[in-house]
Formats: C-alpha cells, sequence, structure tokens
C-alpha cells in the first residue's frame, strides 16, 4: 500500500500542497488531477523517490517494481523492439546471467536460469513488444530500425511501450496520451483495464481518465482529497461537495449575524448582559466554515464571424501529398456554412494533410480545392507553436496581427488566456507547451475566422481550458473541423465525420464508438498480414476492408441526411 503521512511538497518557495495524508490500495487505478503547477508532476516524482517530501513521510513498499515513461531523448542506435525490450529489466538480467553461465560451462545454473526465464515469459518477450508497438501505431517493418531515426514524438510512443513493457507492481503515466491518435488512445485504454498493478494517472483527457481509473486524487488549494470512482463520479461529488459547503457557510453566516446582533444591541443592557456574553463566547467557540472555493476557469469566446458564405470551400478530383507521394486521391466535396465536421482515421491517413489544403498550405498534386472569397480561415496545428518567435512576448506576438490595436485592449484580449500582467512582457522562449498552445489558440481566435481548421488543439491544455474550448466552440457560429484523440471535444462539438483512410476522405455514417469497435476488429489484421505484406507504417496505413458501423437503420438515415446537407459530393 502507498501511504502518505502529513506530506507537505514544495517547488522552490511555492508550497504545492501540505498535510496529505491518503492511503492508496494495491490494485487501484488513481487519476491524479488539478490545474496545471498544483504539483501533479512532483508527487508523481516523489512517488517513484526521485524528489523528498519537506515535510512528512511517503511510503511504497521497497518490493515494487516501478514503471515510468523516461522524458528525455534517445539517440542510442539500438533497435526499436530491443529498446521495448528492455523495458523489461529482470528479464535483461537473467539473459545477462544465462549468457555468463553459459560461457562459464555452467550446465546447471543455465538449465536453473531458463527455467527462471520461461516462467517469466522470457521466449514470448518479442512478441509481446511487438504488439505493444503495434498498438501505439508502429509497422511491423519498423522495429528493427533504430530508435534515433525516429522523431521525438514517435520516440515518445516507444518510451511508453517501454514502460508498458515492464512487469511492474506500480504504474506512473504523467499525460500518455499527449504524443497519440486517437487509434493508439483507445488501444492503450484498453491495455490499462488489463493492467493488474497499481496505477496513477495524469492526464487532462476526461474521457481517457473515466474509462482508465477507479479512483482520482485531486490536487486543489493546496489540499489533496481522494475520492472513489472514475473522473464523472468525481465531478458530481466535488460538486456536491461544494454545494453543501457554501450552504453550510451561508447558514453559519446567517447565524453568526444574528447573534453578533443581539450582542451588538444588548451587551450594555444589564439585564441582558450575561446572555450577550453567552452568545460571544459561543461565537468564539464556533469552527469557522469557508466559504466554496475553486480555482477559476479561463473562459474564452469567438467572435461573431458575421457574414459567411454559403459555400465555403471546393476541393474538386483533388489528390493531396507531398513530392511524388500521393496521400489522398479523389478528394470532392463542399464545406457550407455551420459545418461541424470531425476528422478521424488510421494514423497517417492523411488527416493533417486534408486540413493543410483546406487552409491553403497545400496545394493539390493534381485537382483543385477553391476557398471562398470571404472565407477567413483560423487555422490551428502543432507546427505553429514551434513557429511563435522565442524571443517576443505574448503582446508582441499578438501585436502584428493589430499594429493600431491599443496596448490595453490587447492586454485584455489576452488576460482571458490565461496571460496577465507582466505575464504578456515575458519572452516566449521559457513557456510550457501549454502556455504556447494556449496563446497560438488565443491567435487564432482573435482574427475572428469564420472557418476554424484544429489539428489536435487539446495537446498541452489541461482540463479546464479544454472545457473553455469546448463551450467556445459549442458556441462558435462558424464552421468547424478537427482533428483531435480528445474525444469529449469530438462528442460534443462535432455533427458528422469524415473517415480518411485507404487513401480516401469520405462521409462516416456512425459514431466513435462504432469507429472504436471497427478499430477493436481491426486489430488483429496486421499482424496476420505481415508475413506478406511489410508496407505499412505510420505513414501509409494497411488497406482492409473499411469499416462498418453497428446496423441501426433508422439513426444511419439520420445521421445520413444531416451529413449530405453539409458535405455534398460535387
Amino acid at each position: 500500500m502507498i501511504q502518505l503521512n502529513d506530506v507537505t511538497l514544495r517547488r522552490g518557495a511555492k508550497v504545492l500542497f501540505e498535510d496529505a495524508t491518503l492511503a492508496l490500495h494495491p490494485g487501484w487505478k488513481i487519476g491524479l488531477t488539478g490545474a496545471n503547477g498544483c504539483g501533479k508532476s512532483t508527487l508523481l516524482a516523489a512517488l517513484r523517490g526521485g524528489v523528498a517530501s519537506d515535510v512528512g513521510d511517503i511510503s511504497v513498499p521497497s518490493q515494487w517494481v516501478i514503471a515510468e515513461v523516461r522524458q528525455e531523448a534517445d539517440n542510442t542506435q539500438r533497435s526499436l523492439l530491443d529498446t521495448v525490450i528492455d523495458g523489461d529489466a529482470a528479464l535483461r538480467v537473467l539473459e545477462a546471467q544465462i549468457e555468463a553461465a553459459r560461457d562459464a560451462g555452467d550446465g546447471m545454473r543455465e538449465a536453473h536460469l531458463l527455467d527462471e526465464f520461461g516462467q517469466a515469459d522470457g521466449y514470448s518477450a518479442p512478441a509481446r513488444a511487438s504488439a505493444l508497438l503495434q498498438g501505439l501505431g508502429f509497422g511491423p517493418e519498423q522495429v528493427d530500425a533504430p530508435l534515433s531515426q525516429f522523431s521525438g514524438g514517435w520516440q515518445m510512443r516507444a518510451r511508453l511501450a517501454q514502460a508498458l513493457m515492464c512487469r511492474s507492481d506500480l504504474l506512473l503515466l504523467d499525460e500518455p496520451t499527449n504524443h497519440l491518435d486517437l487509434d493508439a488512445v483507445i488501444w492503450l485504454e484498453d491495455w490499462l483495464k488489463r493492467y493488474r498493478g497499481t496505477m496513477v494517472l495524469v492526464s487532462h483527457d476526461r474521457e481517457f481518465l473515466d474509462t482508465s481509473v477507479d479512483h482520482v486524487v485531486h490536487v486543489e488549494q493546496q489540499r489533496a482529497t481522494l475520492f472513489q470512482g472514475n473522473y464523472s463520479t468525481f465531478e458530481r461529488r466535488r460538486a456536491e461537495k461544494l454545494a453543501l459547503q457554501q450552504s453550510s457557510y451561508e447558514r453559519q453566516q446567517r447565524e453568526r449575524a444574528h447573534m453578533q446582533s443581539f450582542v451588538d444591541r444588548f451587551k450594555a443592557k444589564a439585564s441582558k448582559a450575561r446572555q450577550a456574553q453567552s452568545r460571544v463566547k459561543a461565537l468564539e467557540r464556533m469552527e469557522v466554515i469557508a466559504p466554496a472555493h475553486v480555482d477559476s476557469a479561463l473562459q474564452f469566446s469567438f467572435s461573431d464571424p458575421g457574414r459567411q458564405p454559403s459555400h465555403m470551400l471546393q476541393a474538386e478530383h483533388a489528390s493531396l501529398g507531398y513530392g511524388d507521394n500521393t496521400v489522398l486521391s479523389g478528394v470532392n466535396f463542399t464545406l457550407l456554412a455551420g459545418a461541424r465536421l470531425g476528422l478521424i482515421g488510421p494514423n497517417g491517413a492523411g488527416k493533417s494533410t486534408l486540413v493543410r489544403a483546406l487552409a491553403g498550405e497545400l496545394l493539390p498534386l493534381a485537382g483543385e480545392v477553391i476557398q471562398a472569397k470571404t472565407l477567413r480561415v483560423g487555422y490551428f496545428a502543432q507546427h505553429q507553436l514551434e513557429q511563435l518567435d522565442p524571443d517576443s512576448s505574448a503582446l508582441e506576438q499578438l501585436r502584428k496581427l493589430n499594429p493600431k490595436a491599443s496596448e490595453s485592449s490587447l492586454r485584455g484580449f489576452l488576460g482571458g488566456f490565461g496571460f496577465n500582467g507582466d505575464r504578456v512582457l515575458e519572452p516566449i522562449a521559457p513557456f510550457s507547451g501549454g502556455e504556447k498552445a494556449r496563446l497560438v489558440l488565443a491567435m487564432v481566435v482573435y482574427q475572428r475566422p469564420n472557418l476554424l481548421l484544429l489539428d489536435e488543439p487539446t495537446n498541452h491544455l489541461d482540463l479546464s481550458m479544454r472545457h473553455s474550448l469546448t463551450v467556445a466552440l459549442q458556441d462558435f457560429e462558424g464552421a468547424v473541423v478537427v482533428i483531435s484523440h480528445d474525444r469529449h471535444l469530438l462528442r460534443t462539438t462535432c455533427e458528422e465525420f469524415i473517415l480518411v483512410y485507404g487513401g480516401k476522405a469520405e462521409a462516416y455514417s456512425g459514431d466513435l464508438d462504432d469507429y472504436a469497435r471497427w478499430l477493436k476488429d481491426r486489430s488483429a489484421e496486421p499482424r496476420q498480414e505481415a508475413s506478406s505484406d511489410t508496407s505499412t507504417s505510420p505513414s501509409t496505413p494497411p488497406k482492409t476492408t473499411p469499416p462498418k458501423p453497428q446496423e441501426n437503420a433508422k439513426q444511419r438515415r439520420q445521421q445520413q441526411s444531416a451529413l449530405n446537407a453539409t458535405l455534398r459530393p460535387l
């Protein structure tokens, strides 16, 4: 059992939380929640022994094997498969011992160690590692490639597979979905459901939390509070607790005011002095109930996009790709005003390529993509975070969009995205990923678009900011096209879905649950085809039968009718 006894953790002079006393039992799957900067990652570090508590003590069973995702970049020439198997350190130790016994000619010890190796599922290690890599989006032909050849995001996936490979008692995961697409997130959910150890998870994906945890530790106002149940249950219970606290506070305030009024009126009157003094003592003894308080959430909204063209853009027989590599072909549709589309499909199938073409950043290889003359596109993509000038400030970045705007108006606008006071004047270089994402989002909102193209907009955003974005998108009167692994955002924002798959982009009549079921049914196919087809990779999805949602004729007709009104073939 993990125990925290009167624990206080600080970062420098800042107290993250204090007097935390918790008992976390074996087998629990705990979601660690709270605003950015409240101490979640610091607590994970303390659980693994990387940070000492300032006050109190943290106890984790000494015999437990702890697994976590390493954060440092890798330049190793070891193969992807070997790197993942390295996650099972105990197995690697056995391998070394077997080799040493073999070199020493100690047959008895070698036989004993080989028996241990078999009991540790050592012979299935390559297959287990390959399955982890496949689930996280790697193709079978990539397992022998050096890890250093992969980008930072794909190396993070490999390090996640390495952590899952470990036969751990305690699994610590800090934002594991940040570098994953929807397919990999759904796969990881299923894997975590089967995990038998204790897990502590930090995530800002509410649906991922809902399906992955059975307890929540919430850090707020320098307090760590344990709740039983998943994230939705936590939200309900927390709301009930806050409502009860506020009700008790208001009732006590009325009682105190009534008693104080009696004291003020009769403290100088001899016949009432004893009663007045009794009430004074009662007020002094009364335990003061604090008003309910929560960390303030950022709130913003999109400006009225004004008059919108009825046909915002058209794609006519468009082929999209890069150089000689055609990713999508035969793309034909009209995007109408007010459309709210979610793009789904396997990783590397071309979702981002399609959005870049819609934004005008990528010219078609054949055919054309035509934008209406009055179209104003607000485009959010992860590469834009890297394109921010690191030496400029948030205020200077926004001023570039409107040099004539007053500083006070720009400051007021940035305040809605959490940039206040001197923060708007500080260089962007040391900003966190979440702060950069908020700044790019602010720049998109400031331009008053009538079409929003959002490619993974929630990466690095905390739950509070994701909620604010969801509410703002629900109220936005323009058109929206979004790619996201955050299913809560997709469910609450999108009315139709486009399946990008097998080189095509076509209307999909199912919902996200249908898509998840298809992914599970499809998961075994690449393994079956691996011996004859090694062309699949993160950039080339396997050619398999398109998904078929569960049969529900009425629902599908309604969905198809609504979709046809928005996405009309030419």
